[in-house]
């Protein structure tokens, strides 16, 4: 074992690329999707194939997580952080247009969008992790006269079963890996709607020298992988974004199975909501509509922080339409590889009916009005 006291590099926001007319990184990006794309983004298209896993499968991705725990959990935490960093490197150079534009194609996003995401804020998850991890590992007891006191963690015993989202690439990429950054393995399941970027980022881990077994990329129904990971008597832990009635019945499966577990799994969620705006009768109407439409539209509302609903006092509400009709005239809706659009489709058809729907119902209501809008098509995609 080598002597030395190691620090991580000081971790610093990556910079985030703005994609302007003529520049260096649109042209790469525009490369990158039309290696990924050679028509208009359309839900006709396939954009990946994957295989949905079984009972076989999961089978193997947990017998390949408990005997890579072996070595993996043993490994020196330097050179275990050495790995995600060098991943922080690939994503932000010669990987970071295929990731960017796997997001794009796949998930709908724009280019600022995806930049954002996929890039700018999994580089940062990958760098601020270790730097935080080596201070949890660096924060030791106080030793009184005569005794030496040591704090060490050790890694789950079993696996973490990571339940990632459609809507953020950098959550898909960081709900596996910060589990494996502290020494244990994991099995992933993406979410089925962004295959492709989900696959880009594994392939990225592999080639930054992720050793086999250590995060088992494991597609598949979300009704199918969740009960069988939950019923085995290794899960150690869970990650997970999404839905808050998925992540109520992941806590029924895991208390229903309570007593079949060699530990207490570790259950760790985000789950779903949206924001409310509360304008008060003091504030700049062109903020508050500037806040409203990118609170509301950006990514088209599919944010656990997108602004879903807005309190507005009646004396600046006329203000408020106004500006807001105006601003929203200018927004376009279409392919997010199209570089002046602000809006591309919703992520499925579900989402898409239940949208519609909900335009619908508001078109039935004699107490409602639609202010602008309220139209939609998915003849080329679920555009709303």
């Amino acid at each position: 074992m080598p002597n030395g006291i190691y620090r991580v590099p000081p971790p610093v926001n990556e910079p985030v690329k703005a994609y302007g007319p003529g520049s260096p990184e649109r042209r790469e990006l525009s490369d990158a999707v039309a290696a990924l794309a050679s028509e208009p983004l359309e839900h006709r298209r396939v954009v990946a194939r994957a295989h949905q896993a079984g009972p076989r499968e999961m089978a193997a991705a947990i017998k390949a997580a408990r005997e890579a725990w072996q070595t993996w959990s043993r490994m020196p935490w330097e050179a275990r952080f050495a790995i995600f960093l060098k991943a922080a490197d690939l994503l932000a150079g010669p990987r970071r247009m295929a990731a960017n534009a796997a997001t794009m194609v796949g998930q709908s996003k724009t280019a600022h969008q995806a930049e954002i995401d996929s890039a700018a804020e999994l580089i940062d998850f990958w760098r601020f992790n270790p730097h935080f991890a080596q201070t949890i590992y660096a924060d030791q007891p106080i030793s009184s006269p005569g005794t030496w006191n040591q704090l060490e963690y050790r890694a789950l015993e079993g696996f973490v079963l990571a339940i990632t989202p459609f809507n953020f690439t950098s959550i898909a990429g960081n709900l596996p890996t910060a589990p494996a950054m502290m020494g244990d393995t994991v099995i992933w399941k993406p979410a089925s709607t962004a295959i492709a970027s989900s696959w880009v980022i594994f392939k990225i881990l592999e080639e930054a020298g992720l050793p086999p077994g250590v995060i088992n990329f494991v597609p598949g129904p979300g009704s199918l992988v969740g009960p069988m990971a939950i019923a085995s008597p290794d899960l150690a832990g869970v990650h997970f974004t999404g839905s808050t009635g998925v992540f109520h019945s992941i806590w029924e499966g895991v208390a229903a199975n309570i007593r079949r577990y060699r530990n207490y799994p570790r259950l760790v969620g985000e789950t779903g909501g949206k924001d409310f705006v509360f304008v008060h009768a003091s504030a700049d109407p062109t903020a508050v509509v500037t806040a409203l439409v990118r609170g509301a539209f950006e990514y088209q509302g599919q944010k656990c922080s997108a602004a879903s609903r807005a309190y507005v006092p009646q004396s600046l509400w006329p203000k408020v339409r106004r500006a807001l009709v105006e601003q929203l005239r200018e927004v376009r809706v279409g392919d997010p590889c199209v570089y002046t659009h602000f809006m591309g489709a919703v992520i499925d058809k579900a989402s898409y009916q239940n949208l519609t729907g909900a335009i619908a119902s508001a078109k039935r209501s004699a107490a409602c009005s639609i202010v602008f809008g309220g139209e939609y098509d998915a003849r080329e995609g679920w555009f709303i």
